[in-house]
């Protein structure tokens, strides 16, 4: 696919994504990068596209290099009370607002902006076509990622370090043997169906 071209061609450009939407379990997680052109980061790409190896060294790359970052979130709390999807946003306007460099521009993952005041665009499959939101791809990922396999810890049985809180036939299966978890989304189909089997019973 062909890079983005953004209206944008000054320095403080911010990229910024989210992971998380599709879990039926633990945060939503938001970055915003704002690169730095003259310390150049080679290996960008979409977070999924990466092996977990390199995402990792390029975490701490991405951490070092670039002007400025933030990394945010959503709680589940918040994500069962607004719905994932403005959850999503109002992570990413968390990790934006949270840059200790404030952008002028944003360009966004996917074909929503949250509603904000910045000058901003929406790029489709933006993980793999603006460096910036690459990056933010990145440090999203491998924070959620990391706090999954802490929370495997916490609420063994379910396998969250292996499929993040994704639903998986293992988790499915976990979720009905186990029962709900207080960072299960209570709003999405099956744990709410969990649920109302127990409160039948």
């Amino acid at each position: 696919m062909e890079p983005f071209i953004s209206i944008y061609t000054g320095a403080l450009l911010a990229g910024c994504d989210e992971v998380g939407r599709g879990p039926l379990a633990g945060d939503v997680v938001a970055a915003a990068v704002i690169l730095d052109p003259e310390n150049p980061i080679a290996g960008l790409d979409d977070s999924k596209k990466l092996t977990e190896k390199k995402r990792e060294l390029l975490f701490d790359e991405i951490q070092q290099k670039a002007k400025s970052w933030c990394i945010a979130r959503a709680s589940v709390a918040e994500i069962d009370k607004i719905n994932i999807l403005q959850a999503s946003l109002l992570a990413m306007t968390r990790a934006v607002r949270g840059l200790h460099i404030q952008p002028e521009h944003v360009l966004v993952d996917g074909n929503k902006l949250p509603k904000w005041s910045y000058p901003a665009e929406a790029v489709v499959k933006g993980d793999s076509r603006v460096a910036a939101i690459s990056a933010a791809s990145i440090l999203a990922k491998v924070t959620r990622d990391r706090e999954m396999v802490l929370l495997d810890k916490q609420y063994p049985g379910y396998g969250f370090a292996d499929h993040k809180g994704y639903p998986t036939k293992v988790h499915m299966d976990a979720l009905e043997k186990l029962g709900v978890t207080p960072i299960h989304r209570t709003s999405y189909a099956p744990v709410k169906a969990k649920l109302e089997q127990l409160r039948l019973f």
